[in-house]
């Protein structure tokens, strides 16, 4: 008889997603992405960090103070990252990530050809970059639904 204590793809993928956010270097947001194709294939991961060749010693970090003190104009959010780093089209696929996109991360997404958005936190709900982005994706025919916070437990 087969095992019934197993994830489900929302979990499988939303691991994956949150696994690659412990990537980033970012002392107060860690956010992580997860790009799947039709088929269930994991075509792209990506973390916030900073551009290739940009030392995370020598940026900032910092969240207040001059505009080029702080990490804003340099970091590349998670979710571009994954859509650079995917390795087939995107036409359709489903983007899993943690923290629902912002607007200029939704212009990529839907230019990218990914259709639906599965997220765990919408803390920025009700911001004006929020408003852009959810209307946007609605205008774009693209899906996104919140799941619940996940609770993986690896067993031996």
């Amino acid at each position: 008889m087969k095992s019934t204590n197993y994830i489900s793809w929302d979990e499988y993928f939303m691991g994956v997603a949150l696994l690659s956010a412990q990537r980033s270097k970012d002392p107060n947001t860690k956010v992580g992405a997860c790009i799947v194709n039709k088929k269930k294939r994991i075509v792209g991961i990506g973390y916030n960090g900073f551009p290739l060749g940009c030392s995370d010693d020598i940026y900032p970090w910092d969240r207040d103070g001059d505009f080029l003190d702080t990490k804003y104009p340099y970091v590349v959010h998670a979710e571009p990252n994954a859509i650079l780093n995917s390795t087939s089209s995107l036409d359709g696929a489903t983007l899993y990530v943690s923290l629902f996109p912002c607007h200029e991360c939704m212009k990529l997404i839907i230019q990218s050809g990914i259709k639906e958005i599965v997220y765990l936190s919408d803390k920025y709900n009700d911001t004006p970059s929020d408003k852009a982005s959810k209307k946007m994706a609605d205008s774009a025919g693209i899906k996104y639904r919140k799941i619940p916070n996940i609770d993986i437990r690896i067993e031996h």
